[in-house]
C-alpha cells in the first residue's frame, strides 16, 4: 500500500470530521445535559461508529466479491473509470448545492440511553446516504486491491478519526467548562445554518481526490 493512498485516505477521514450532524448532536448534548453527559455522548458516538464500521465491512466485502466474480469482464481499469467519472460528477455538482438555512440535526426526545442510541441510528441513516468521503475511501481501497488484514484496521481507524472532533469538544468542555459555553453555542448555531455549505465543500474535495487518485490508471 503506497504512501499516496494513505495520504488520500487520511484526507478523506479528515473531511468526514466535518460531519455537521455528529458535531451538532454533540454540542446539543453538552449544552443541555451536564448530569449524564459522558454516558449519553459516548453511547451516541459508539452507536455511530459501530454502524459506520459495519457498513464499511459490508461494502468492502460486497465490492471485492463483485470484482472477483466478474474479473474477466470488469477489469480494474473499468472500475477506475467509474471512480473517475464519479469524481468528476461530484466536483461539478458541488457548485450547484443550494443554500439551505433549515437545520436537519436530530435531537433526543428524552434523557434515556435508548433515546441516545436511537439518535445515533438516525444520524447514521441521515448521513450514510451522503457519506461521500467514506464511500470514496471504500472505493479507493477496493480499486487498489488492499488485502483484508490491511483494510479492516484502516476502516476502524477511519471511523475513530471521524468522531475525534466530538471527543475533543467534549474534553474541551470538561477542561474549560462555562468559559467556552458561549463559543459552543455560536458553533452550534453556525453548524445548523451551514450544513449545505459544508456538503458543497466536501463534494468538491472528494471529487478532486477521486480524480487525482484514478487518473494514472485510466
Amino acid at each position: 500500500m503506497g504512501t499516496d493512498l494513505l495520504v488520500y485516505l487520511g484526507g478523506l477521514a479528515l473531511l468526514d470530521t466535518l460531519s455537521p450532524t455528529i458535531i451538532g448532536v454533540t454540542l446539543f448534548l453538552i449544552l443541555t445535559d451536564n448530569k449524564n453527559l459522558t454516558s449519553r455522548l459516548f453511547s451516541y458516538l459508539f452507536t455511530v461508529v459501530i454502524l459506520y464500521f459495519s457498513l464499511g465491512i459490508v461494502m468492502m466485502l460486497g465490492l471485492n466479491y463483485i470484482i472477483e466474480t466478474f474479473s474477466n469482464i470488469f477489469q480494474n481499469k473499468i472500475f477506475s473509470w467509474i471512480i473517475f467519472i464519479i469524481g468528476m460528477f461530484l466536483f461539478v455538482a458541488s457548485f450547484f448545492i443550494p443554500t439551505n438555512k433549515k437545520s436537519n440535526i436530530p435531537k433526543p426526545k428524552t434523557h434515556s440511553i435508548f433515546s441516545i442510541v436511537f439518535i445515533g441510528i438516525t444520524t447514521f441513516l441521515i448521513e450514510a446516504g451522503t457519506a461521500l468521503p467514506y464511500f470514496a475511501a471504500i472505493g479507493l481501497l477496493t480499486t487498489n486491491d488492499i488485502p483484508f488484514y490491511q483494510w479492516l484496521p484502516i476502516i476502524a481507524i477511519y471511523n475513530i478519526i471521524m468522531i475525534l472532533p466530538a471527543i475533543l469538544i467534549f474534553l474541551g468542555y470538561k477542561l474549560f467548562g462555562k468559559w467556552i459555553n458561549s463559543t459552543l453555542v455560536n458553533l452550534r448555531n453556525k453548524i445548523s445554518n451551514s450544513s449545505n455549505s459544508a456538503l458543497s465543500w466536501i463534494m468538491c474535495i472528494v471529487g478532486l481526490i477521486l480524480i487525482f487518485n484514478t487518473i494514472d490508471y485510466l
